[in-house]
C-alpha cells in the first residue's frame, strides 16, 4: 500500500507538471504567434504605413498586450550576437529575478539560434520564444521574446505533492491500524491452532480448537481438530495394544516359565511339559495375531470393497463355514445383488461368528447363515438355537478379552478378541454388527452394512 500510494503522488505530480508544460509551451506558441502577425500585417498608428522602426514595432505591439502571471514579453533591439542596446519591457513578475534585470540571460536569448528554448539560471528557470524582426532600412535588427518563469507553477506541483504524501502517509497509518486489528481477528484461531498444537503431548490429546463462523479459517480449525481425534484413536489403539497384549500374554507366559521350571528327568513328565508349553505358545501366537488385526482396523486400507455378488458370497461362507463342528447348518436367505465391500473381511467375520456358534451349541443344534437386502441397507446374519447370551453380558462381548459375566454353554478357549474382530470389520465398512435374540431361542449376530449411493 505504501508503494501504491506513493506511486500515486508521484504520478499526480508528473501530470500536473505535464499539464504545466503544455500550457506553457502553448502559451509561448500563442505570443510568439500573435506577434508575427503583427509585425507582418500591422501599421504605425501615426503614419498608417507599415512599420519601418523595429524598435517602434516592439513599443506599439507591447502597449497593446497584457501579460499573465508568470509571463514577461520583452523587447530588444540591437546588434544580433551582441549586447541589445534597447530593451522594451511589458511587464514585471511577481516572484524571480526578471528577464529584463538580467543583462546575460537577455544576451543568451537573443544571440541563440533557437526560436524557443530553456534557460537555466540560479535565479530560477525560464522558458522563452523568440521572434527576430527583420532589418527595415539599415535600422538595427530586434528581437520579441515571450518569457515565462514556471518556478511558481512547480512549486505549486510539488505542493500538491507534499500534500498528497502526507494524506497518504495518514491513510497508511489507519489502514496499517485497521489491518492489524483485522489481521489480529483474523489469525487468532491460527495462533490458537499453533498454541494447541504446542500444548499436545503424547500423554494430552484431548484438547480441541473452538470453531466459530463458516470461513476459510473455522475449516482449518475443523480439520486441525479432525487430525487431533485421528492422533487420538491411533495413540489410545497403541497404548490399548501394548495393555492388552500385556495383560493377556502375561497368564501364558507364566505358565510357560512355571512349567520348564518344575519340569523334571522323567520322559513322560518332559513331553506332557513340552505339550502343555506349546499350546500356550500356540494360544500366545493367536493372541498376538488377533492383537495385530484390531491394530491394523484403524488404517484406512484396513478394507479393500470390491464388486462382489452377495449370493455367491453367502454360499463360499456356508460351504466353509460346515467344517466347523457337526451341527444342523441351514442356508437360510440369500440376497442375489451386487454389492461393494471386502469379500475377505467379511468371510472372516462371518466365520468368525459361526465358530462363535459352533462354540456355544452342542452337535445337532441348528446354525442358520444367511444373508438379505432391504433398499441400501445389506445384512448378513449367522443364527443359533443355543442358550442365547445373557443380558448383563449383551454390553461387553464385543469389547475386548472380555467374555461376559455368564457364558452360554462350555466356556470357549479363545481370548475374547473374536468378536472384537468382527466389530472392526464392521466398522471398516462404515457398519455396525448387532446381537438379536433369536425366536424359540438362542443368538442372532448381524452385519449390517449400508452401501454408498451412487
Amino acid at each position: 500500500m505504501a508503494v501504491a500510494l506513493a506511486s500515486v503522488a508521484a504520478t499526480t505530480r508528473s501530470i500536473l507538471l505535464r499539464d504545466t508544460d503544455q500550457r506553457i509551451n502553448g502559451l509561448l506558441a500563442q505570443e510568439a504567434g500573435e506577434f508575427a502577425n503583427f509585425e507582418e500585417q500591422g501599421f504605425d498608428p501615426e503614419t498608417g504605413r507599415p512599420f519601418t522602426d523595429p524598435g517602434r514595432l516592439l513599443r506599439v505591439f507591447l502597449e497593446r498586450q497584457y501579460a499573465d502571471l508568470d509571463e514577461e514579453l520583452v523587447g530588444l533591439v540591437g546588434e544580433v550576437g551582441s549586447r541589445p542596446t534597447q530593451i522594451i519591457q511589458q511587464r514585471e513578475i511577481p516572484v524571480g529575478r526578471p528577464l529584463h534585470e538580467d543583462a546575460d540571460a537577455r544576451r543568451r536569448i537573443y544571440a541563440s539560434p533557437d526560436s524557443t528554448g530553456t534557460l537555466e539560471r540560479p535565479e530560477g528557470e525560464i522558458r522563452w520564444a523568440k521572434v527576430t524582426v527583420a532589418r527595415y532600412g539599415g535600422e538595427p535588427a530586434a528581437a520579441f521574446v515571450v518569457a515565462f518563469h514556471p518556478g511558481r507553477e512547480q512549486a505549486r506541483a510539488d505542493e500538491v505533492f507534499r500534500v498528497l504524501l502526507a494524506i497518504s502517509g495518514v491513510a497508511l497509518l489507519m489502514t496499517t491500524g485497521i489491518a492489524w486489528v483485522v489481521a489480529g481477528r483474523i489469525l487468532k484461531p491460527v495462533r490458537l491452532v499453533r498454541t494447541t498444537a504446542a500444548q499436545l503431548t503424547e500423554q494430552d490429546l484431548t484438547r480441541r480448537i473452538p470453531v466459530h463462523g463458516h470461513d476459510d479459517v473455522a475449516a482449518l480449525a475443523e480439520t486441525f481438530n479432525a487430525m487431533l481425534d485421528r492422533l487420538e484413536r491411533a495413540f489410545a489403539t497403541q497404548r490399548r495394544f501394548v495393555d492388552d497384549a500385556g495383560h493377556e500374554l502375561r497368564t501364558p507366559i507364566t505358565i510357560v516359565r512355571g512349567h520348564l521350571e518344575l519340569m523334571g528327568d522323567d520322559p513322560a513328565e518332559r513331553e506332557e511339559t513340552v505339550r502343555l508349553v506349546t499350546d500356550e505358545l500356540d494360544r500366545m501366537s493367536r493372541i498376538v495375531e488377533d492383537l495385530l488385526l484390531l491394530a491394523k482396523a484403524e488404517r484406512p486400507d484396513f478394507v479393500t470393497p470390491e464388486p462382489v455378488q452377495l449370493a455367491e458370497l453367502t454360499a463360499d461362507v456356508f460351504v466353509k463355514a460346515r467344517t466347523l463342528g457337526e451341527r444342523e447348518w441351514v442356508l437360510d436367505g440369500v440376497a442375489d445383488r451386487e454389492v461393494h465391500l471386502d469379500p475377505q473381511r467379511i468371510t472372516q467375520a462371518m466365520v468368525q461368528l459361526a465358530q462363535n456358534a459352533v462354540q456355544h451349541t452342542t452337535a445337532g443344534q441348528r446354525v442358520r447363515i444367511g444373508s438379505r437386502a432391504d433398499g441400501w441397507r445389506i445384512e448378513l446374519y449367522v443364527a443359533d438355537s443355543g442358550p442365547g447370551v445373557q443380558p448383563q453380558d449383551a454390553e461387553v462381548i464385543f469389547e475386548r478379552f472380555r467374555r461376559g459375566t455368564a457364558r452360554r454353554g462350555v466356556r470357549g478357549t479363545g481370548a475374547g478378541l473374536g468378536l472384537s474382530i468382527v466389530r472392526a470389520i464392521a466398522e471398516g465398512h462404515g457398519g455396525r454388527v448387532d446381537l438379536r435374540t433369536t425366536a424359540g431361542g438362542g443368538a442372532t449376530f448381524v452385519l449390517t452394512l449400508e452401501e454408498a449411493r451412487p
